[in-house]
């Protein structure tokens, strides 16, 4: 007997109805992100390990535990590259820019949807390959950028109904700001290395500031009496997130500010943000990101200043199920019914007359056994949750006729409609478009 495959650990298929939901989300993003002016950018799975290990940083968690990393094989001169499958998109996106010159003709803005990889261990919500939605805006300095993404977040929540998420804010200053800060960090946390756990120990010569990020409730106190970073911040810096708090205030958009909320990436400056839920448990980050103003010129560009965050797709589901929001389940408008094979010819031009008209439809077909009772096949047009069923019958062919028949209003009603003139009828069938 032969072994059965199955996906890798943490890789999952998407199957129908499921990635009907998927399908979903991306068409209302897509929508979104056209009407806030950002353009589609697609970025290779695989890039070089160097890419994230300069643009994320070495002593990252990502870099150093949980990236799918390897050695290619040798290529006719013997040299090996050393790639890496993308665990975050922000320094691809980044590359990409850099890479083609985009920045020439003035700032961008971008958003990218796709699977990311990371070697953790598999929990609702955290996967190792999961998906991403990201928007990215480079070459905008102001704080009215930051505050634009923030808002683009809350109206996707708006759109697909999502409640139960906060924001929450802080503002990381710049690198000098943040060196002055980190002295004082270590020499706090150097005082309580007894309550540090072995996380807080292994970053606190590395990356101390990673250490207010903590999930240990041991740590609690230590972490609550640290030195306060927005207390180093100077002018410019308190400035810019003034103006970001200011334009949220103005737009009713409410939000907490957290100091300890820092980000798990290197590469963050000023403003950082996540949108946060208490409803799925440890993993309670929906959507999160921040300015990034220093990571172009570390990749080798011009420098310009940057700004975006990235939502985790599957979050976001996860989170709608939880809250109960109703997401739209898709349906043909029509079930076609075909009795005979004879029958066939003429029932699929019907249904790509249809079709070309914008009318979804789904055709009973035959299987191994054939074409199913006619009673089963109405079974199936009920089960299918189209509002219509087409009946495809021998006497009204005959006539150079089709039976409409209505599924959905209780009245069973049926009429005849002819088939030299599909077009004329065809929009009698259309069901509203979801979110309509």
């Amino acid at each position: 007997m032969v072994d059965k495959l199955t996906a890798v650990k943490g890789m999952n298929d998407i199957l129908p109805p499921e990635s009907a939901r998927w399908e979903w989300l991306e068409a209302i993003v897509r929508d979104l992100m056209g009407l806030y002016a950002y353009r589609n950018v697609r970025t290779p799975i695989l890039e070089h390990t160097a890419l994230f290990v300069r643009g994320i940083g070495e002593v990252t968690d990502i870099v150093e535990k949980e990236m799918y990393a390897f050695e290619d094989r040798s290529d006719k001169h013997g040299q090996a590259e050393h790639l890496a499958m993308r665990p975050e998109n922000t320094a691809g996106v980044v590359r990409a820019v850099i890479e083609h010159n985009m920045l020439y003709e003035g700032p961008k803005r971008l958003w990218y949807t796709g699977p990311m990889f990371r070697r953790e261990k598999p929990q609702r919500g955290r996967y190792r390959q999961f998906h991403q939605i990201g928007a990215e805006a480079l070459g905008f300095a102001g704080p009215d950028v930051d505050a634009e993404l923030i808002l683009l977040a809350a109206a996707l929540w708006k759109r697909i109904g999502l409640t139960d998420v906060r924001l929450e804010l802080n503002s990381l200053g710049q690198p000098a700001e943040r060196a002055s800060h980190r002295a004082q960090l270590i020499a706090h946390f150097e005082q309580h290395a007894d309550k540090l756990d072995e996380d807080g120990k292994r970053r606190l010569h590395s990356n101390p500031l990673r250490i207010l990020d903590t999930k240990n409730p041991a740590m609690k106190a230590v972490v609550d009496s640290a030195p306060r970073l927005i207390d180093f911040l100077g002018a410019d810096s308190l400035a810019h997130f003034d103006g970001l708090k200011a334009i949220l205030d103005t737009n009713g958009v409410a939000y907490t500010v957290n100091h300890r909320l820092v980000r798990g990436l290197d590469y963050y400056n000023l403003s950082v943000f996540e949108f946060v839920t208490d409803r799925l448990g440890a993993q309670g980050t929906v959507c999160a990101g921040g300015r990034y103003d220093d990571l172009i010129s570390q990749m080798g560009g011009k420098p310009a200043p940057a700004v975006g965050w990235a939502l985790g797709i599957e979050r976001v589901l996860a989170l709608l199920e939880e809250e109960g929001a109703a997401v739209p389940a898709p349906v043909p408008d029509v079930y076609a019914v075909v009795p005979a094979a004879a029958a066939m010819p003429v029932a699929l031009q019907v249904l790509q007359q249809l079709r070309a008209c914008g009318v979804s439809v789904q055709m009973h077909a035959a299987t191994a056994e054939g074409l199913s009772s006619f009673k089963s096949q109405f079974k199936k047009a009920d089960a299918s949750g189209a509002a219509f069923a087409l009946v495809f019958g021998a006497d009204e062919l005959a006539r150079g006729e089709v039976i409409v028949k209505s599924l959905r209003d209780g009245s069973g009603a049926q009429v005849a409609r002819p088939l030299h003139a599909v077009a004329t009828w065809a929009t009698t069938l259309q069901s509203p478009a979801p979110n309509q």
